[in-house]
């Protein structure tokens, strides 16, 4: 009876240490280099889904996010207080139709959300621009207009908050 005792009270405790050994950790939170502790984020579109999703999961993995302009010429601060740039070049979400039905109405659709970021960090290029792509199906019913619709709006700020993911995976291979 007291060993069956000791084995349950320490299950629970060989199971963490299990998990904490294999490098495991909670999706969403993506561990950063150093470089990217300070953050300036470069967006021509500010207010885009992937922008604001990269913004949110930059901040959940701890990074500081820095705002204001682009600091060039004069009194520059020393390398060490400089915020990383992650320049996002391309952000873009596609629609295409994939097939119709017999009286030529749009029955099903790909929405594709691609992106091109950089990185530069202490005056030089830490991430070359890469190109990030997620698309997704959905289908099109006309007599659901409104549902379908909403589902799209759906779609695409999962696509963003998925490519934004991805992309902050990356971010954490950086050295």
């Amino acid at each position: 009876m007291n060993a069956t005792r000791v084995i349950r009270s320490a299950a629970p405790l060989a199971i963490v240490l299990l998990l904490a050994g294999c490098g495991f950790q909670l999706q969403g939170r993506q561990v950063l280099p150093p470089v990217l502790e300070q953050v300036r984020l470069d967006a021509t579109d500010r207010q885009s889904e992937f922008t604001r999703a990269l913004r949110a999961t930059l901040v959940a993995s701890g990074s500081r996010l820095v705002e204001g302009p682009r600091v060039t010429g004069g009194a520059e601060p020393a390398d060490a207080a400089r915020p990383a740039e992650i320049s996002i070049l391309h952000d873009e979400m596609t629609e295409r139709v994939l097939s119709v039905d017999a009286r030529n109405i749009p029955t099903d659709y790909e929405l594709t959300y691609k992106v091109e970021i950089q990185v530069r960090a202490q005056q030089r290029e830490v991430m070359a621009p890469e190109t990030f792509e997620l698309s997704r199906i959905y289908s099109f019913d006309e007599r659901r207009q409104l549902a379908k619709d909403r589902e799209k709006e759906i779609l695409r700020e999962a696509l963003a908050r998925d490519l934004a993911g991805v992309v902050t995976r990356r971010l954490s291979t950086l050295q």
